[in-house]
């Protein structure tokens, strides 16, 4: 099945949440601790997506909303894609998607390495690491950066 990358509507929030929740909980499970990914269950997103509503793209496959991305002032805010669907190219089509609308910076994890892995082969570059907290802690993060204006890009 072909991805096709489109802006979020209303009815898809509920879609988008269910996705995020599911992203968050298997890409952070050795994160994160228990109780936090308990906490973002699919109910927990809606009132974000429903605020960024503007600001969010979703990647549909098949009729189904497979991962979405979330900008904010060219700074890539989030990327999930659901686990069933990794390797689809559903990411690919959302970050391409989002560098064409500029967005040049986003952060992870330092030790999420396989979004690490993804955002390199896609040609981010890493900028510089630090610490913030989040979720109660303290954790390391990761800086990438994409140059729009390089040729090819």
């Amino acid at each position: 099945e072909s991805v096709i990358v489109r802006a979020a509507v209303p009815d898809d929030i509920v879609a988008v949440s269910v996705v995020a929740s599911a992203s968050y909980r298997a890409a952070f499970a050795s994160i994160l601790d228990a109780e936090e990914l308990a906490r973002r269950d699919a109910a927990s997103f809606v009132p974000r997506f429903t605020e960024t509503l503007a600001r969010l793209r979703v990647a549909e496959s098949g009729g189904q909303v497979v991962g979405f991305s979330l900008v904010t002032a060219r700074h890539l805010d989030m990327l999930f894609i659901d686990p069933g669907a990794q390797g689809t190219g559903a990411g690919g089509a959302l970050l391409a998607e989002a560098v064409a609308r500029g967005t040049c910076s986003l952060e992870c994890f330092r030790a999420n390495l396989a979004a690490r892995r993804f955002y390199e082969r896609q040609g981010w570059v890493l900028t510089r690491g630090y610490s913030r907290p989040i979720a109660g802690q303290v954790h390391d993060f990761v800086y990438y950066e994409h140059n729009t204006k390089r040729p090819g890009a």
